[in-house]
């Protein structure tokens, strides 16, 4: 009983601490939730604001830088004494060394500056380069590249040096701005090249921090490749459509790919830097956000378990109590006090309980008095209604047989009344034994024989195991005296009563036989000659009543009869009254 008070106060310690349990790890995990949405939101805007920085402050330098070059070449091409070197027909040599000390010059100012090239409408060539292969004529507006290197004047582009077909060789790109240099009317007197080496741009570009995976690329207005660091998409037009997809999508932060794209406008150039980052840094942040919340919420709710299920032992103890103040009362019914501690809810059910005890207790004490009132008056009223008839007739008997003058016969009738009433009184204790209530029949018999003379046989028997068990006393005797009554006086032949006394198990039974007229149970429509009947008659009406009383409704009197072959009364009772 205590395993189990103690397996289901453990189960109810179980069942609050699982319910608060799920409860906490809910509101955590809706917490956690929050805050890392918050908080991932938060660095991925400064992450965002970061890159956008760094991709302008690049463009911004490369933008300078362009600027800058742009200013070089136009202090070159606007130089008088070029001016007039190249509009003149005869062009002294010494101020050729003049120009060309001011092209070293100018070289020498930024290590970037791969050449300086100027080319007149004649196809003349100043440069700090010897043996220069380009295409030239006498009139260089034939030449396509010169025409180009016109109209583009201003502009950096992306080209091969020394003007040969681009090839995929990085070492032979430059960086190209161009400029027309005309004479005070406006005629065309020759061009300026400025060849920058193609490593300025990487070398501005170089200190982008874009993540493992992020990568930057420029694109012209044509979405021709100005810079990639993978030469492949200069050339194959699958990767330049990725390139060209990137910018017209323009998605900022793909969640999918992890990545943050940005661009830039280089005024200077009709360039466009585009970058696009792996946010490698915020991934890692986000996964360290995800263990801490995980290790957080593991230790709060280890501490909560730990806490709530001390916490469930306080409010389950009263519970406890009152579980086993519940089971002692299954063994008996009984007041048991418990103490009103605990919570509220276990006061106010302690309250309620022991109030019911008290109840109960006081209410099963007036059914108990009032059972013994009952069963007295059950047996009071049964004596009433055998006794007086029998004695009545055994009197008669006996003042008959003192009439006649048999003496004997009165003493021996005399002495089995005796002993039947004293069997009968059992000194005012409602039980006997199954041998004292075979003696109680036996004398009844006895007495009835003397009456009936030889119309009247019985025999008695009884196991010995059966001889000292305990029963309600006056439960045989009614049904042998309704068996001579209506069975074997209305005999013109010798009746016969046999009586038994058995026990098996748990189920002692007394069997009853007589061999007299019998008697069609039920109604009149019922055709079956043998069949169980409903109980008749006030004495065995009784003796089935005293006994479903003493042993419930699964024992009591069980009736047959045959008419013209006799009756049989079975009584069935426990061979323990516990």
């Amino acid at each position: 009983m205590r395993i189990f008070q103690s397996e289901t106060t453990q189960k109810l310690r179980v069942q609050i601490a699982l319910r608060y349990i799920i409860a906490s790890a809910l509101t955590l995990l809706h917490m956690a939730g929050i805050l890392y949405a918050s908080i991932s939101s938060i660095l991925l805007s400064e992450s965002a604001k970061s890159t956008k920085s760094a991709v302008n402050k690049s463009g911004m330098y490369i933008d300078l830088y362009i600027d800058r070059l742009q200013a070089v070449s136009s202090l070159l091409a606007e130089n008088p004494q070029l001016v007039r070197y190249l509009s003149d027909t005869e062009r002294a040599p010494d101020v050729k060394d003049d120009l060309l000390k001011t092209i070293d010059t100018t070289l020498a100012s930024d290590d970037f500056i791969k050449s300086i090239i100027v080319v007149s409408k004649d196809g003349q060539i100043l440069s700090n380069e010897s043996g220069l292969t380009m295409s030239k004529s006498t009139n260089m507006m034939q030449e396509t590249w010169y025409r180009s290197a016109i109209m583009n004047g201003g502009q950096a582009f992306l080209t091969s040096a020394r003007m040969q077909d681009f090839t995929m060789d990085k070492d032979t790109w430059v960086i190209s701005i161009s400029r027309e240099i005309t004479d005070q009317a406006g005629n065309n007197r020759g061009v300026l090249l400025i060849d920058l080496d193609y490593e300025v741009i990487e070398d501005y570009l170089a200190n982008l921090d874009l993540g493992k995976e992020g990568f930057s690329f420029i694109l012209n207005e044509k979405n021709e490749v100005v810079y990639h660091e993978n030469p492949e998409y200069f050339q194959n037009k699958g990767k330049m459509k990725e390139l060209q997809a990137i910018v017209e999508d323009q998605a900022g932060y793909d969640s999918n790919q992890n990545t943050l794209t940005y661009t830039h406008s280089l005024r200077n150039a009709d360039w466009l830097l585009v970058s696009v980052s792996s946010q490698d840094s915020l991934q890692a942040i986000k996964k360290q956000l995800l263990e801490i919340f995980f290790w957080v919420g593991l230790a709060s709710l280890a501490i909560a378990t730990t806490s709530i299920y001390l916490f469930a032992g306080k409010i389950t103890a009263p519970f406890q109590k009152l579980e086993r103040a519940m089971q002692e009362i299954e063994t008996g019914l009984h007041e048991i006090p418990v103490d009103e501690s605990g919570c509220y809810e276990a006061q106010s059910l302690t309250r309620h309980f022991n109030t019911m005890t008290h109840k109960i207790d006081k209410l099963l004490s007036e059914i108990t008095e009032k059972e013994k009132h009952l069963r007295t008056s059950e047996i009071s009223a049964l004596h009433s209604q055998i006794n007086p008839h029998f004695l009545y007739n055994t009197l008669d008997t006996i003042v008959w047989m003192a009439e006649f003058g048999d003496h004997e016969k009165v003493i021996d009738l005399t002495k089995a009344l005796a002993s039947f009433f004293r069997l009968s009184l059992s000194g005012g204790s409602e039980l006997t034994t199954v041998e004292n209530e075979l003696k109680h029949v036996e004398h009844y018999l006895f007495i009835q024989k003397e009456r009936y003379g030889d119309k009247l046989h019985y025999q008695i028997q009884s196991d010995e195991h059966s001889k000292n068990l305990e029963i309600p006393k006056l439960i045989v005797q009614p049904i042998v005296e309704n068996a001579l009554y209506h069975g074997i006086r209305g005999l013109s032949s010798n009746g016969f009563i046999d009586i038994q006394a058995a026990s098996a198990g748990d189920l002692l039974t007394f069997t009853i036989r007589d061999n007299g007229e019998g008697f069609k149970p039920g109604s009149q429509e019922d055709s079956n000659e043998k069949t169980t009947t409903k109980l008749g008659g006030v004495g065995i009406r009784n003796v089935d009543e005293r006994i479903k009383l003493y042993y419930g409704n699964s024992y009591g009197v069980r009736v047959e009869s045959t008419v013209g072959e006799g009756t049989t009364v079975q009584i069935q009772l426990k061979t323990s009254l516990t």
